[in-house]
């Protein structure tokens, strides 16, 4: 079936990228806005994660609970988030509810109140949420690993800290608000039951007029340590690493995934298989992929117990250098199996694909079709991967450990 897509940039710099997707009766849209917590000043660090909780809490002529009881009546399914480099607003309905919603969430972009009577409470649920990672060992193990990896601003964590939570002020909060909401940058994505003519004349009548200039980019610091651990007392010690991989902008990105899939693509993959069911040492092990513009990391965790750990990391090790002595055909047939479900799922969702397009767009600058995934999938092989896997071998690799004591590399 021939995808539909369809995209425009306002003279302002804000870009809306649609697709039609004829077999649904649902819209999915997604702002994302470049204003995530790689811009938040180093003094005000989970500012960008205050003022997203903020952003709701009345905008336009509504009130925050008229905010709310307009967004339910819709039937609106939306969350909120913080990533590094923006901060994404979605939301799902019927088809018929998209411009009604879209209205609501120009005034949540544009006209946000910020009540200052409102900071309080948005600081403290943002202060139980860092204070929840002392009792998430493995998150905690995760968020140090890709601060100790990714140089600032990329390796931040949305949560911010203690100290720039505390600081903040209504005057703060509007003043970040005013310099990084702004259209130069910001990508609207749109999936499902549309026609394009009327929703590019809804979005220009309700964003064409915005106005403001980019934010400063920000500036990468230098490389942290490599090596960290973090004493506890605990039963078990958490076990994060990490190491360079090509970026999804590079020609060899779906044999890093392929890669990526070999190790940790389900429970008949490599690192399950050997590290967790042939010798017993681990009762979780994974690995993923995470990518920025320039620059990538496979990023693996495996949680055990203490007198396993050691084990456990040179077992872990072992298994990522091996790679290099071969790949399987039935290994990248389930890859491919693998790839291709997420693929065709993701076919069937408006979020998935609204937040697809969304991705691609900021990324690649352009639109990946589903025929062109699939074609990238079913051309992976064990050769292929392989290659990758001898060109960008183990190396520069970031140890973090969370546990009693730490474990030699």
């Amino acid at each position: 079936m021939q995808q539909e897509i369809h995209h425009h940039t306002f003279d302002n710099g804000l870009t809306l990228v649609a697709e039609h997707m004829p077999h649904v009766r649902s819209a999915a849209f997604n702002f994302l806005v470049p204003a995530g917590c790689a811009f938040d000043p180093p003094d005000h660090l989970g500012l960008a994660e205050v003022l997203t909780t903020m952003l709701t809490r009345g905008a336009g002529s509504r009130d925050s609970r008229q905010l709310s009881t307009a967004l339910d009546n819709l039937g609106l399914d939306r969350d909120e988030s913080v990533g590094v480099t923006h901060i994404r607003l979605w939301g799902a309905t019927l088809a018929r509810n998209l411009p009604s919603a879209l209205e609501i969430y120009a005034d949540i972009l544009r006209q946000p109140h910020l009540p200052p009577e409102e900071l309080e409470a948005a600081q403290a649920l943002a202060l139980q949420e860092l204070h929840g990672l002392e009792d998430e060992p493995k998150q905690k193990a995760l968020v140090a690993l890709r601060r100790q990896h990714f140089p600032d601003p990329l390796g931040r964590d949305r949560r911010g800290t203690v100290e720039g939570i505390e600081s903040l002020t209504p005057d703060i909060i509007r003043q970040h608000y005013q310099r990084c909401f702004q259209p130069h940058g910001t990508i609207l994505s749109v999936a499902g039951s549309i026609t394009w003519k009327p929703l590019l004349d809804l979005v220009g009548r309700l964003f064409g007029d915005w106005q403001g200039e980019p934010p400063p980019p920000w500036r990468i610091g230098p490389q942290p340590p490599n090596r960290l651990h973090i004493e506890k007392d605990t039963h078990q010690t958490q076990i994060a690493l990490a190491y360079p991989a090509v970026p999804v902008t590079h020609p060899q990105y779906y044999d890093a995934l392929g890669m990526v899939n070999v190790l940790s693509g389900g429970m008949s993959a490599r690192l399950f298989t050997e590290v967790r069911e042939k010798h017993g040492l681990c009762y979780a092990i994974w690995a993923t992929y995470q990518t920025f513009k320039d620059r990538a990391a496979v990023i693996a965790y495996a949680g055990t117990t203490n007198d396993r750990a050691q084990q456990t990391l040179d077992r872990t090790l072992a298994e990522l250098r091996r790679l290099a002595d071969g790949i399987e055909e039935d290994e990248v047939a389930r890859v491919q199996a693998g790839l291709k479900s997420t693929l065709i799922m993701s076919e069937e969702s408006t979020s998935a694909r609204a937040g697809s397009i969304a991705s691609d767009w900021y990324y690649l600058g352009r639109v990946r079709s589903l025929d062109e995934i699939q074609k990238a999938i079913e051309a992976l092989t064990p050769g292929s991967i392989l290659d990758y896997v001898r060109t960008h071998p183990l190396r520069d690799f970031t140890l973090v450990t969370l546990g009693p004591k730490p474990l030699k590399a």
